[in-house]
């Protein structure tokens, strides 16, 4: 330990244990625990003990307090168990029984202070970094820790609950190790005490008719399988699982969630490959259990790596049940096969549909849920039943839509329950724009279009739900198929095309901002992704759809602005943003376009859409936009210039990352991004550096650049020192431009830097000389500011000294001079 904190210790201690000074804020107290973990995790804990008499007397004077406060109790407490996992030192404080009354019954337990969830947590943490070695078990037995430990788990905390249950199952897995650790008998007759007194009374606890007791005793075995991977496991499960086994046979089944966790984290473990009786324990289980607690146990098993594969198609048509009675519902007539065998709708699932609006929308959200994560998977089942997936999906959206014409009383009940529920739309249509990966039949694919308009269309979708409708329409989109051409969109893709677009301009008008907004973002998506097709373009400009997107560059909403704004940038970007009678004057249209975009970030009120004037303009420099390559130099010039004066950290930000794409493309190293790479890209000759230095001062950029090293957001600074950077290694190699003449005149510009430093921004720096700019750059120590600024905010007094100095000052016992605050 720093000898100058060996020196503020015992005035430390003094204060904790004082009750007329105020408690340290439970900050300090973590901060100060980290401490002495790092500490006694370095060093013997012994030693530190012996050469710091003040923690020991602490701990006891603790102890001895009339009303100890709970904060500096549960400190004391977690502070003993850091010393005490060094065997020596466990037996050093053991001599002055102190564990046993800081850990035993004559300590806290009996004490007022117990009934604060603080205290028992500590009592709990203290005593989980104690047990590490033979000679804590023998004190936990001794002091009958291990009863207290079994009342904590139904603690009304459920952070004290929590941590109880972990606490056994780290002494069950301490008890377990050496000689216990090969392939001990079921029967425990062989296990050590401690070990066999846990499993007893988890067994207790699985035999309980009280539901809190079971779920105790599941958690705690959920958690051994899936942290113990011991041989010793083994053992356990064979004693276990026939109580396990019998939780099936209960009506209801007491604590299904916690049963399901601990069966699929036994299939995890070593055990789940050993035992083939687990395997129909899983089978029973999904046989007994209701569909909505079976759904979590059969993704669980679909999931696992080694499983056998009629335990697979079981828990795949588990999943695919609710769907099925869907389908069942909404069949007119006989159809296509539908899902495998199996799967077809049973008389518990139908009940379940039919029992309650509440059970009937849960189990729908939960099996499309869970299809949706495991058609994700590479271990999803195969065949895949793409075609009934798509049908049901489509069946829900109906019935939710009202649309669905119903032909028993299963599909009446659900058009009545479904009506209007935004959560099973939402969840069909994640859904349905999932499985836009797969293929399916024509027919079913415009059924899927279709359906998908319809909401689209219909004035009673929510701004949640017709965002979910736009996104699944997209990803249908991008998924078409290709003319046999390959070179524009298939025929039925350019139909629904040409049905959307006029949807698409009425929803762009809505009074809804969300609306309007999920509009625009799908425009821009489609139009990324599909400008480039002739189709597309030409069913886009005869849509009026460009022309409502520059319109609502002026709408009240900033979000709907923004979006608008990243819209025409792509429209601008493909040629598309011109009105349809005039796309041969195409560049009338992107001057005004640059024009009204340059307005928004000069004058707009919210940060939103100027952020998104400046991804677009550094989108268009990169593409070569022609706007852009008409003046390039006047275009950067003015876009640095509004970003300079905004407000908004992330508009400076990004016109950094502009100013870096303009100096890469002068150097002619575009997509060169990483500056600081293992080998950096040949500097430039010095003919050509000379020009990119003019070119950076004729367009501002040095000035921009050197007041955001400056700046008080530390990511626009990082930013300018990494561009400042990338420059200076470019100009290094080959000397510098003022080699050819006389020392240039920094003066002024360094002035004008201290200025800027201390916070006079005002002042511009004037017209620059790039020999000045440059021999500035090379005396400045960019490497060192970059390392500053990549630190914490707290990096410079983060040490334990200044921790105990600012805890001593909060109560005067420092001189003010002393204090060192952070």
């Amino acid at each position: 330990m720093d000898p100058e904190c060996s020196r503020l210790l015992p005035a430390l201690c003094a204060v904790l244990v004082d009750p007329r000074q105020p408690v340290a804020d439970d900050t300090c107290l973590e901060k100060l625990l980290d401490w002495f973990k790092t500490v006694t995790e370095a060093g013997p804990s012994l030693l530190l003990l012996q050469e710091n008499p003040c923690l020991v007397e602490l701990l006891f004077r603790v102890l001895k307090a009339h009303d100890p406060r709970p904060r500096v109790l549960s400190f004391s407490l977690r502070l003993a168990g850091l010393f005490a996992a060094q065997e020596d030192c466990f037996q050093y404080l053991q001599q002055g029984e102190l564990l046993p009354m800081l850990f035993g019954e004559s300590g806290p337990l009996g004490g007022a202070a117990w009934t604060a969830p603080t205290v028992r947590s500590g009592w709990l943490q203290g005593l989980r970094s104690l047990a590490q070695h033979p000679g804590a078990l023998r004190f936990l037995a001794d002091c009958g820790a291990v009863d207290t430990i079994f009342s904590l788990q139904g603690d009304s905390s459920l952070f004290v609950a929590s941590a109880a249950g972990q606490l056994l199952v780290h002494i069950l897995a301490l008890a377990m190790r050496g000689p216990a650790e090969g392939h001990p008998s079921p029967q425990g007759c062989d296990w050590p005490a401690c070990a066999q007194k846990i499993v007893c009374h988890v067994e207790d606890s699985l035999r309980s008719t009280a539901t809190l007791q079971v779920t105790q005793a599941l958690n705690v075995l959920t958690t051994t399988f899936g942290h113990c991977h011991s041989p010793w496991t083994q053992g356990l499960w064979v004693r276990l699982s026939p109580l396990v086994a019998c939780l099936l046979e209960k009506d209801p089944i007491p604590a299904s969630h916690s049963l399901v966790d601990l069966l699929l984290s036994v299939a995890r473990s070593p055990v789940g490959s050993s035992d083939c009786g687990l395997w129909e324990t899983l089978a029973q289980t999904l046989s007994h259990l209701s569909p909505t607690q079976a759904g979590p146990l059969a993704l669980g098993i679909l999931k696992l790596q080694d499983c056998p594969q009629a335990l697979k198609t079981q828990a795949f048509g588990v999943l695919l049940q609710p769907l099925a009675c869907v389908l069942k519902a909404a069949a007119q007539a006989p159809g296509p096969p539908g899902f495998p065998e199996g799967a077809t709708g049973d008389s518990i699932t139908v009940d379940t549909f039919l029992s309650s609006k509440s059970a009937c929308v849960g189990l729908l959200c939960q099996a499309l849920a869970h299809l949706e994560l495991l058609q994700l998977l590479p271990q999803r089942p195969s065949p895949w039943p793409q075609a009934p997936l798509l049908r049901a999906a489509v069946a829900i959206l109906r019935f939710c839509h009202g649309s669905a014409a119903p032909t028993s009383d299963v599909g009446g009940h659900l058009c009545a329950v479904l009506a209007g529920c935004v959560r099973v739309q939402r969840a069909a249509l994640d859904f349905l724009g999932t499985l836009s990966q797969g293929t399916g039949p024509q027919e079913l694919v415009t059924q899927v279009f279709a359906v998908l308009l319809e909401y689209l269309t219909s004035p009673d979708s929510s701004p949640m739900v017709l965002k979910k409708a736009f996104q699944a329409t997209l990803r249908w989109l991008l998924g078409s198929p290709k003319a046999p051409s390959c070179c524009d969109l298939d025929p039925h893709t350019q139909l629904f095309l040409g049905e959307l677009l006029p949807v698409l301009r009425k929803r762009l008008c809505s009074p809804c901002w969300e609306a309007r907004d999920s509009g625009l973002e799908f425009l821009t998506q489609v139009t990324r992704h599909w400008g480039g097709q002739a189709a597309f373009r030409h069913a886009l400009l005869a849509s009026e759809v460009p022309e409502l997107t520059g319109q609502l560059l002026r709408d009240p909403e900033s979000y709907v602005r923004a979006s608008a704004v990243t819209a025409t940038g792509q429209l601008s970007s493909w040629g598309l943003y011109a009105t349809p009678t005039g796309p041969e004057h195409p560049e009338v249209q992107q001057e005004s376009l640059f024009t009204e975009l340059l307005h928004i970030l000069s004058t707009d009120s919210e940060g939103f859409p100027r952020r998104a004037v400046m991804h677009v303009f550094t989108q268009w420099l990169k593409d070569g936009h022609a706007d852009v390559a008409e003046d390039l130099e006047q275009f950067v010039a003015r876009v640095l210039q509004a970003a300079s004066q905004d407000l908004d950290w992330e508009v400076r930000a990004q016109g950094l990352e502009l100013a870096l794409v303009f100096l890469e493309q002068l150097l002619g190293q575009p997509g060169s991004r990483c500056p600081y790479a293992v080998a950096l890209p040949e500097a430039a000759p010095p003919a050509t550096l000379a020009q990119v230095l003019q070119a950076l001062c004729r367009v501002q950029l040095f000035e921009f650049a050197l007041r955001a090293l400056f700046d008080c957001d530390r990511p626009v600074a990082q930013k300018s020192c990494d561009l400042l950077l990338f420059l200076k290694a470019k100009a290094t190699p080959c000397g510098g431009p003022q080699e050819a003449g006389a020392s240039p005149d920094v003066v002024s510009v360094e002035a004008a830097l201290q200025r800027w430093q201390a916070g006079e921004q005002g002042q511009p720096l004037g017209e620059l000389e790039p020999e000045a700019v440059m021999a500035v750059l090379r005396s400045m120590d960019l490497e060192g500011l970059r390392g500053m600024l990549a630190k914490s905010s707290d990096h410079m007094e983060k040490s334990p000294q200044s921790l105990l100095q600012d805890m001593l000052a909060t109560v005067g016992v420092l001189g003010e001079n002393e204090a060192d605050c952070y």
